[in-house]
């Protein structure tokens, strides 16, 4: 348990010891408050074509706007 007051002054430090694996736990006033812990996610991975067959348009889509609703789009 380290004091927030420490954490800021020794962040570097503390990371360290949670990329080793340790978790930290973060205190004000002696009461726990939060926890450092590794971040084991990623981003996700994209796969083309992942979502095919999901999403379907009709021909309406492809038609001309009316003028008026084109105008306001300028």
């Amino acid at each position: 348990m380290v004091n927030i007051h420490e954490a800021k002054t020794q962040l570097s430090r503390l990371v360290a010891d949670v990329e080793a694996g340790d978790d930290v736990v973060l205190a004000r006033a002696g009461r726990p408050v939060a926890r450092l812990v590794r971040f084991s996610g990623g981003p996700a991975e994209r796969r083309f074509g992942a979502m095919k067959g999901r999403a379907a348009t009709s021909d309406a889509f492809f038609e001309a706007l009316p003028g008026d609703e084109l105008a306001a789009w300028e």
